[in-house]
Formats: C-alpha cells, sequence, structure tokens
C-alpha cells in the first residue's frame, strides 16, 4: 500500500481495491476511519476511486465524508439512515440592526413554531400532535407514492411520517439566524427524512445483510452489505431512498416556512426571506455520469458541488458557516464537504467538555448552554478554516455566516 501526493489531495492505493483520494491535508484522519475507508475500496463495484472530504470521521458501516460511485449496486449503510439529510439556507432582506435587541424572544418564537428533540411516549414532543397546514399539504404530495413502498414493505407503514414532516429531529439538527459578511440576516437549518427516513434506511440495510448472508458474500465490514442491481430488493430501495430524499428536501422547505413566519412575529420590520435560497442534500445517492459512464453516486456526509452549483457548508455551534459555489472538481466527483466533521465522538464530548466551557465558546449566540448540548459544542469538531482550506480546489465562498441565534433538538 502507498500514499502518493498530487494535486490538493492525497492518494491511498491497496493492492486489489480501488484508490482512495483524500482532501485531509492540515485536517486529523484516524487510523480507524483510514481503514473503514479501505474496506469500502474493496468492493468489487467502486467505479474508479473513492473521494474522501475534509470533515471525513467514522461511520456505521460506510466513512462520514465519503463519495463512493459504484455500478451495478448499491450500499444502503453508505447512504445511512438520515436519509436525505441536508441544509437549507435563505437570506433576508433585513440586516443586523433589523433584529430585536433580546435575541432570546426570537429563539423562543422558532422553538415554538418547529417542533424539535424528542421524548419517548404517544406525545413526542418534537413530533406534531395536529400537523399544520403546511404538513397536510406537503404529505398529499408524497402519500401516493408512500402507500407503493408499504405494500411491498408492510413494516414501514407505522413509522412517523405525516407527524413528522416539517420537524427538526435532534443531534447535529439545528435552526439558526445567522449574519453575513455584509451584516445581512439570514435563517439555516440543517434537518432530514425524520422517522420515516430512518425506517427505510435501517430495513433495507438489515434485507442487504441477509442476502449476502443467503449469498454467502464475504465481506470486510458486515455493515457495508449491497443491494446488486436486478436483485429482489433493488428496485424497491432505488425508489424508497428516492422518496425519502423527496420528503427530507420538503421537511426543510416546510420548517423555513414556519421560521420565517414565526420570525415575523418579533420583527417589526417588514420583511421578505427569499433573496438567495439553497437547499441541499448531503446524506443521499444520485444517479450521474462520470468519467464516461453513468452511476450511482453516494454522498455520505457531503454536498454536490458542480461547476457554479450553490451549497452549505456549516460549521460548528459558534463557529463559521459557509455558502459555497462548487467549482466542479471532476476527481471529487463535483462534491465537497458538508461541514466542520467530528473530531470527538458523543459519548467523548460528554466526558470531556464542560458546561462552562461550552458556554464560554457559544457566548456570541443566543442557545442553549446546558449539559444536554455539550456533545455540539465547537471543541467536538474540526476547526472549520482548516476544513475549508483543505478544499479550496473543489468550492469557493460565496458568503461567510456566523450564528447570532441557535435552536438545538
Amino acid at each position: 500500500m502507498c500514499n502518493t501526493h498530487t494535486n490538493n489531495y492525497d492518494v491511498i492505493q491497496q493492492p486489489g481495491a480501488a484508490p482512495i483520494k483524500l482532501w485531509t491535508r492540515g485536517v486529523p484522519l484516524e487510523d480507524a476511519v483510514r481503514e473503514q475507508l479501505q474496506n469500502i475500496a474493496k468492493l468489487p463495484f467502486i467505479h474508479r476511486w473513492i473521494a474522501v472530504m475534509p470533515d471525513v470521521h467514522l461511520g456505521k458501516g460506510a466513512t462520514v465524508g465519503s463519495v463512493v460511485p459504484t455500478i451495478g449496486a448499491i450500499v444502503p449503510a453508505a447512504v445511512g439512515v438520515d436519509i436525505g439529510c441536508g441544509m437549507i439556507a435563505a437570506r433576508t432582506t433585513l440586516v443586523a440592526s433589523d433584529l430585536p435587541d433580546n435575541l432570546a424572544e426570537l429563539r423562543s418564537a422558532i422553538e415554538r413554531a418547529v417542533p424539535h428533540g424528542r421524548t419517548v411516549g404517544p406525545r413526542d414532543k418534537g413530533a406534531w400532535n395536529a400537523p399544520p397546514e403546511l404538513a397536510i399539504e406537503g404529505w398529499s404530495q408524497l402519500v401516493a407514492d408512500f402507500e407503493l413502498i408499504c405494500q411491498r414493505h408492510p413494516r414501514l407503514k407505522n413509522t412517523n411520517n405525516l407527524k413528522h414532516l416539517g420537524t427538526l429531529g435532534t443531534g447535529n439538527h439545528f435552526v439558526e439566524v445567522c449574519l453575513d459578511q455584509e451584516d445581512r440576516v439570514w435563517f439555516m437549518l440543517h434537518s432530514g427524512s425524520r422517522g420515516v427516513g430512518n425506517a427505510i434506511g435501517n430495513h433495507f440495510i438489515e434485507l442487504a445483510k441477509q442476502d449476502m448472508r443467503r449469498w454467502m458474500i464475504n465481506l470486510p465490514d458486515q455493515d457495508l452489505a449491497y443491494l446488486p442491481e436486478g436483485s429482489e430488493h433493488y428496485g424497491d430501495y432505488v425508489f424508497a431512498v428516492d422518496w425519502a430524499q423527496r420528503y427530507a428536501r420538503l421537511n426543510r422547505e416546510i420548517m423555513m416556512r414556519h421560521v420565517v413566519e414565526a420570525a415575523r412575529k418579533v420583527i417589526s420590520k417588514p420583511f421578505e426571506a427569499a433573496a438567495e435560497a439553497v437547499n441541499c442534500h448531503h446524506n443521499y445517492v444520485s444517479r450521474e455520469h462520470h468519467f464516461g459512464k453513468d452511476v450511482f453516486v453516494t454522498r455520505k456526509g457531503a454536498v454536490s458541488a458542480r461547476k457554479g452549483e450553490l451549497g452549505i457548508i456549516p460549521g460548528s455551534m459558534g463557529a463559521k458557516s459557509f455558502i459555497v459555489r462548487g467549482l466542479g472538481n471532476a476527481d471529487s466527483f463535483n462534491s465537497c464537504s458538508h461541514g466542520a466533521g467530528r473530531v470527538m465522538s458523543r459519548t467523548q464530548a460528554r466526558k470531556l467538555i464542560t458546561v462552562d466551557e461550552h458556554a464560554k465558546a457559544t457566548a456570541h449566540v443566543e442557545c442553549r448552554k446546558d449539559a444536554e448540548v455539550v456533545d455540539e459544542s465547537p471543541a467536538a469538531y474540526k476547526p472549520i478554516e482548516a476544513v475549508m482550506e483543505a478544499q479550496r480546489d473543489l468550492v469557493e465562498i460565496v458568503h461567510t455566516l456566523r450564528q447570532v441565534v441557535c435552536v438545538k433538538g
């Protein structure tokens, strides 16, 4: 195995495996991550190579921050269970001086408008008790295809679907109010396909594992179980994953509309909120054409960055975020990172970061400062500036955003 240096990326080449191109100069790369990537590279249907983004970190089966192009098969765990997770951002006609002096009121208004977090039981605070009009209207666009999926996979029927449409979730999902380099106000949020997407992802990962056992296919990691084209569940998965990605995009759009409505109740100045808008997935699979072939490109924690295409790369709570424009770098399969990337697991972060340290790191942001969110504190993530420098040949920065309000699930 050798590591070579070319362009702005490094290459790992193992005998009998696809090359791995890594945009990780100047950012940490753990041995366990390297090993996981090498396992993926051994799969027999990788097209050309795997591209690795600078926010790369350990994932389940497939590495977060990886771009995996395949021909003739899909790896459900490479897409993951938060199918269609991504970002939406909208620039408003407001400037910083139009915001209320007390931002706590704005944060509270957003928290009331968008269900977030999770509680166990029939009255989950992260789900709608009575879904609002926008959610019902959105679900009407999705329900027919969902019923088709459930006819073939009945266990997916009893999932949180309509009740989660227009809700945030937990973990690293957030709603933010940000200011750009000209002090203009942006709203930005991060979420995916919620409970129903999770159920679809887990269901097909399990079916792929069953197929591998039945066909006695040995894998370097059982979470890399795949669905070959033409096999029993392949077509169903392609249909279901596309549906979950549509759900995720709509979920973000509905939340954004509710955030804008909530802000209008608190901000006295009338404003519009679609001066510039971006809505992009970063956990998904899409059909694309690369190096002469039609392929499935799975981006697990990566964003499409075709030439001229706008994307969003958020930093952690209290760090900068970026609206970027793709440079269309073919070596990365036109991709860039989806954020800063974790340097600590959630468990590690809870042990190592104190509430005081978290409060200090987020002093300039109106957000939660309690023990429940220390695993999302800036120290748990790679420095976003280093991540951006490592991918300077993948994207250019259009806007630099800094958070002033952050709502966490």
